[in-house]
């Protein structure tokens, strides 16, 4: 899902909202966990995850055409973990559907009876 999908979504669950205040509040949400990120805070979303910042240390990296040496600097990288309740609604949901293609299907042209 994009974000225009996700703000015409939205829109579509709230027609007491305007599309374009529904696409300032999704700006604003994603503006708001962005800036906490960038000064090195956490963002906990209970039930959907967390976001955080991880730091890289700086490390000798290959130039994948030449495979020359590189220097690759220390760096932040953002991170997303999932939540409980996530993870369980998304397994919950994966189990299902392969119970429903496990399902033995009745072949073609067989008597039924």
């Amino acid at each position: 899902m994009t974000k225009s999908e996700l703000i015409a979504k939205l829109a579509a669950l709230n027609p007491h909202l305007y599309q374009r205040d529904v696409e300032r509040i999704v700006a604003t949400i994603f503006d708001e966990i962005t800036n906490a990120l960038a000064r090195g805070d956490r963002v906990e979303l209970r039930g959907f995850g967390a976001f955080s910042v991880k730091r890289r240390d700086s490390r000798t990296g290959r130039n994948p055409r030449t495979g020359e040496a590189v220097s690759v600097t220390e760096k932040r990288v953002p991170y997303f973990k999932t939540g409980k309740d996530l993870r369980d609604r998304i397994n919950r949901e994966f189990a299902a559907e392969l119970a429903a293609r496990a399902e033995p299907k009745p072949e073609a042209g067989k008597d039924m009876g």
